[in-house]
């Protein structure tokens, strides 16, 4: 299962579009989450075993400096998508990542590539 959160500055239609493709999907603002720090939001989808899906590089820096093992986080590195787009971008590029995902992991997505770091970033 797909157990996905939506960052504050994703557009939150894309959380109906992907449910309709079966996916369980909540945006922040669903969750009176909106003005929540990042750290708030990545100990949520921590509890409620979801990946983060954002814009903001800040859930990348937070898990490597704390060296995490999760959640994983999936960083789209583009600007002004519709719903619609965010939603296909994540079922075109699922299949690629999804395993990274669910042993944790740090996603970078853009136009051109997709960038992936296991977590923790070190061990031992």
């Amino acid at each position: 299962m797909n157990r996905i959160l939506l960052d504050q500055g994703l557009p939150r239609s894309a959380a109906a579009v992907l449910r309709e493709s079966g996916w369980d999907v909540v945006h922040v603002s669903e969750l009176g989450m909106s003005q929540s720090t990042d750290r708030t939001i990545l100990n949520f989808a921590l509890a409620q075993d979801r990946t983060v899906v954002t814009l903001d590089a800040d859930f990348h820096t937070l898990l490597a400096v704390a060296n995490e093992s999760g959640p994983s986080v999936i960083r789209i590195r583009q600007e002004g998508l519709k719903g619609r787009e965010v939603a296909a971008l994540l079922l075109v590029i699922w299949s690629r990542i999804e395993a990274q995902i669910q042993r944790g992991a740090m996603v970078t997505v853009t136009e051109k590539t997709i960038r992936l770091r296991n977590l923790p970033l070190t061990t031992g």
